[in-house]
C-alpha cells in the first residue's frame, strides 16, 4: 500500500504543471510565468530613419562600402561601371547599397550556414552592383573616369499634375463604391 501511494504522488507531480523556474535557462517561451524573450528590432530600410539614426546608419554603411565593398568589389571606374565619391546624395543608391549591406551581414551570420556567402555573392551582389553602376544608372552622370571626378544628380520624374486628393475626398469615394 505504501509503495502504491508513494506511485499515486509520482504520477500526480508529474501531471501537474512544470515549475517554471526549473526551466529558466532554457528560454521556453509559453510556460506560465517565464518572460517572453527579447526580441531584436526590426530592421528598417534606411531612408524610413529620420534624424540621428539615420545618420548613424549612414556613417555604418558608408564604413562599409569604403572600407570593404569598393575595395573588393568596385572594380575599375569606366563608362559602364561610373562610381561617385558622393554617392551618399544619391538617395536611390544610398538605398540599394543599405539593402545589400543588411543582405550581408545576414548571410555572414554562422545561422545563415557554409553556403550563406555564395548565396549573398549570387542573389544580392552582382544584381544590385549591376543596377547601381550600369553605364544608364542612377551614377551614370557622375564619374566614368577616375582622372576626372564628376558629381551629378540626375533629374528625377516631376511632381505629379494630378489634382490633390483631401482624405475626405478618399473616404466620400470609397463610400460611394461601397454603395455602388
Amino acid at each position: 500500500m505504501d509503495q502504491s501511494a508513494q506511485q499515486a504522488r509520482q504520477l500526480d507531480s508529474l501531471a501537474s504543471a512544470p515549475d517554471p523556474m526549473l526551466f529558466a535557462g532554457f528560454s521556453m517561451p509559453g510556460l506560465p510565468g517565464m518572460p517572453a524573450p527579447a526580441l531584436p528590432p526590426d530592421p528598417k530600410p534606411i531612408l524610413e530613419l529620420d534624424g540621428e539614426e539615420r545618420e548613424n546608419e549612414l556613417d555604418s554603411l558608408t564604413d562599409w562600402v569604403e572600407d570593404f565593398l569598393m575595395p573588393v568589389y568596385g572594380a575599375e571606374i569606366t563608362t559602364a561601371a561610373p562610381w561617385c565619391e558622393q554617392w551618399q546624395e544619391h538617395l536611390d543608391v544610398v538605398a540599394w547599397l543599405h539593402a545589400l549591406w543588411m543582405a550581408y551581414q545576414q548571410h555572414k551570420d554562422p545561422e545563415a550556414g557554409p553556403s550563406g556567402m555564395f548565396v549573398w555573392h549570387r542573389d544580392f551582389l552582382t544584381h544590385a552592383m549591376a543596377a547601381i553602376r550600369s553605364a544608364g544608372g542612377p551614377l551614370s552622370a557622375c564619374q566614368t573616369d577616375p582622372d576626372r571626378p564628376a558629381h551629378r544628380l540626375l533629374r528625377g520624374p516631376g511632381r505629379s499634375t494630378r489634382p490633390a486628393t483631401t482624405a475626405a475626398e478618399v473616404e466620400a469615394g470609397h463610400a460611394f463604391e461601397a454603395a455602388s
